[in-house]
């Protein structure tokens, strides 16, 4: 495990005392935390955005969603997120941050659209054609998630996750995961 891979655990794991993630479970009423999730992501599937897999695998995801500040946009809300992906051969694992608008219907269907950075482990450009170039030692990160509210506190969602540097350095080959999720609202 090198050090992002413990910085990473270290932000999402021990970023406050375990008393102040106590809080509403309400949307309106949440507390410094509003949601953890956590999922497994299938690593850089090709076919999609960045349309090549170079790399395999699968990626260990988790994510916090901050309570406080948020602020409403076409219906929905949006929060401050930060997560990482800690990716099962060591390739290129990820940390990143950014906004997140969330869309929820009154039958539970939810509709998340993610935006930020990230900073990644993987290579700029190498000799090595098994590993996807980004270019950059930060990249711009896009997600989509759609899922599924069961209860009060539990949910269940598909997460589409981007990164690439956005034609902004060279190469630009961009990487998409792809799995499912779990998420608990406090």
């Amino acid at each position: 495990m090198n050090r992002l891979h413990v910085w990473v655990l270290l932000c999402l794991l021990g970023s406050a005392p375990i008393s102040d993630m106590a809080g509403s479970s309400t949307q309106e009423d949440s507390g410094r935390f509003f949601e953890i999730r956590g999922g497994v992501l299938a690593h850089d599937v090709g076919k999609l955005w960045s349309h090549t897999r170079k790399e395999g695998g699968i990626d260990y995801n988790a994510e916090v969603i901050f309570g406080r500040p948020r602020f409403k946009i076409l219906s929905g809300l949006v929060r401050i997120n930060l997560g990482g992906s800690i990716h099962s051969r060591q390739e290129t694992s990820k940390l990143y941050a950014g906004l997140l608008w969330e869309y929820q219907t009154r039958w539970g269907l939810i509709l998340d659209l993610g935006f930020g950075l990230a900073v990644h482990t993987g290579e700029l450009e190498s000799d090595n054609m098994d590993r996807k170039w980004l270019g950059s030692r930060f990249l711009l990160r896009m997600a989509i998630e759609a899922g599924y509210v069961l209860d009060e506190h539990h949910r269940v969602s598909i997460l589409f996750d981007h990164i690439s540097n956005a034609n902004l350095a060279v190469p630009n080959e961009g990487m998409d995961s792809l799995g499912i999720r779990y998420g608990y609202r406090f």
